[in-house]
């Protein structure tokens, strides 16, 4: 009787599952792709810019005569003969040797900024890097057009993006659930998931792009109040890398949280567009 009666505990009443539903759509699953290839090329192919000339400078100018470094990556040679690979932020310098400044397979170790298998091109190639960087640049810039107005025609914007005074009184309570591990399956997005998207897709890519057109002569020579903005080229190209850093590390927590939360359920609604919500999220 006993075993019996365990194993019908072992069985239990089936889970409930709640409902599909129409979660995202077509514009905003083509953009989200887009967006992410985008951003991938973007990425390795403004390390190999960077790698050109891996210093970064706050003002209008750079250059040895001046003392206006903020960042730097290199290589230098230890007491013992050795080479290493060395980081300086504001002031501090760290061993990066392996990682950033001196790195490679043993034996053909380089003397580069950020390893090879992390740019595009691997090898050392700034007008390749260059035309990579503007072609999908300016695909990102038209993605960001395309995503801004049809959030603003199917309501996307309003409804799931913008958080609202309901939203950030939720939002102690989304981040205490997620520091837990526990989370809910909603038809709308919950304040973290808005104040986070928010600030990617409203502040800093269009900072990115902002910074970005800012380096460029051409635009200096149409916008010129552009450089004054950001004061200087070389403040703005620190506040691009800066802005990539943030990118970088929301990707890293995005996908994270992907994986955490359902990652098939999560792939299916940027795929299809359907997302199965708790039972209790019908309203």
């Amino acid at each position: 009787m006993g075993v019996a009666a365990e194993q019908a505990g072992e069985i239990g009443p089936p889970v409930k599952k709640g409902p599909l539903v129409k979660r995202q759509s077509a514009w905003t699953r083509a953009t989200h792709w887009a967006w992410a290839i985008s951003l991938f090329f973007l990425l390795v192919s403004g390390l190999q810019i960077f790698n050109a000339h891996p210093r970064l400078y706050i003002g209008q100018q750079s250059g040895f005569e001046f003392d206006n470094s903020v960042l730097s990556i290199g290589a230098v040679r230890k007491p013992d003969g050795s080479v290493g690979g060395v980081t300086t932020l504001m002031g501090q310098q760290f061993d990066t040797t392996g990682v950033l400044g001196y790195s490679g397979p043993p034996g053909r170790e380089q003397v580069r900024a950020f390893p090879s298998w992390i740019t595009m091109p691997s090898y050392q190639d700034l007008a390749t890097g260059r035309v990579v960087h503007f072609f999908f640049g300016w695909i990102l810039v038209t993605t960001m057009l395309i995503w801004f107005v049809a959030s603003l025609l199917n309501g996307h914007l309003r409804r799931d993006i913008v958080p609202t005074g309901a939203d950030m009184r939720k939002l102690p309570g989304d981040i205490a659930d997620h520091a837990r591990f526990q989370f809910r399956h909603g038809r709308h997005y919950n304040a973290l998931q808005k104040l986070s998207y928010g600030m990617v897709l409203l502040i800093l890519c269009p900072l990115m792009v902002l910074t970005g057109l800012t380096m460029s002569p051409g635009m200096d020579a149409a916008w010129p109040w552009l450089v004054d903005v950001f004061g200087g080229r070389q403040t703005a190209r620190t506040i691009h890398f800066g802005v990539m850093v943030l990118l970088v590390l929301f990707f890293i927590v995005h996908v994270a949280m992907v994986v955490l939360s359902g990652p098939f359920n999560n792939l299916r609604s940027m795929i299809t567009g359907k997302y199965r919500i708790d039972p209790e999220d019908r309203a």
